[in-house]
């Protein structure tokens, strides 16, 4: 492991045996592993950066349970919390190996839910993604950490050529709790075209609350904005009005002040 490298606290055995096997410190040569493609390896290898390891970060969390109001709309905060928190401890892990690589950051950054028989209310929650090692000089967040990103290896070698560099992966979640319509409403309603107040009411407060918290994770960073944002929707076998919305996008910061995008060129594919 290189000097810059920081104790880890909650990693298993066996993969700070990897990670030292990986950076040449037992006896190996040097050997990194990466799940980007050809075309990303060389990109990022482009952008100044050396692959030094893939890292992954893992958390089996128990859900809790949380008893809605069959007519209201809300949101389950208990289990807006879990959601949030077992994403995190999978994330701070992942940094955690990271680190424990000399690394600079993680790009290509997934995040995987799984679920297995032991339990109703048990999930795996996985963050997945590619240290990565800068040439010449390092580079941390605002928080001292490596920057995290979800970007693919093309994005992440355009973004630094315009000037921009990601600081971390931001998230928030939000699990909502959609009212049942009354007998009254669902009479109302039949045969008609018209708009579901309740309905709509719910999934614009819900998705409103998970990207603020998105947002509010990048102010923590200092970002000047997100970019790739996603919200994805998602129930998790709590039923048909329970709707988790979970917003996700890399926060970025300026390197530069002019931000100077180059010129596409024209390619002519010779396939047939």
């Amino acid at each position: 492991m290189t000097d810059s490298a920081q104790t880890p606290t909650d990693l298993p055995e066996d993969a700070l045996r990897r990670l030292r096997e990986m950076s040449g410190s037992e006896g190996h040569a040097a050997l990194f592993t990466s799940d980007l493609s050809v075309n990303e390896f060389l990109l990022v290898k482009e952008a100044g950066y050396d692959p030094v390891g893939l890292v992954v970060g893992s958390s089996i969390y128990h859900i809790g349970v949380q008893v809605a109001q069959y007519r209201q709309n809300q949101e389950l905060q208990i289990l807006s919390q879990a959601m949030y928190q077992a994403r995190e401890l999978a994330m701070t892990r992942m940094e955690e190996e990271a680190d424990a690589l000399g690394a600079d950051g993680i790009v290509g950054v997934r995040l995987d839910i799984n679920r297995y028989e032991w339990g109703q209310q048990l999930a795996e929650f996985m963050a997945i993604g590619t240290a990565v090692r800068g040439h010449g000089q390092r580079f941390r967040t605002a928080l001292g950490k490596p920057f995290t990103s979800d970007l693919s290896g093309q994005d992440f070698w355009t973004l630094l050529q315009a000037g921009y560099m990601p600081q971390g992966l931001v998230m928030g979640s939000c699990v909502y709790h959609v009212a049942h319509q009354g007998i009254g409403q669902f009479l109302r309603s039949v045969g008609q075209n018209q708009e579901m107040p309740n309905y709509t009411q719910a999934l614009y407060d819900a998705r409103e609350l998970a990207m603020e918290r998105m947002q509010a994770e990048a102010t923590e960073l200092h970002a000047a904005g997100i970019v790739g944002a996603q919200i994805k929707e998602q129930s998790h076998g709590w039923g048909s009005h329970i709707i988790e919305f979970f917003a996700v996008g890399t926060a970025v910061t300026a390197t530069r002040d002019d931000h100077t995008i180059a010129k596409p060129s024209l390619i002519l594919s010779l396939d047939q």
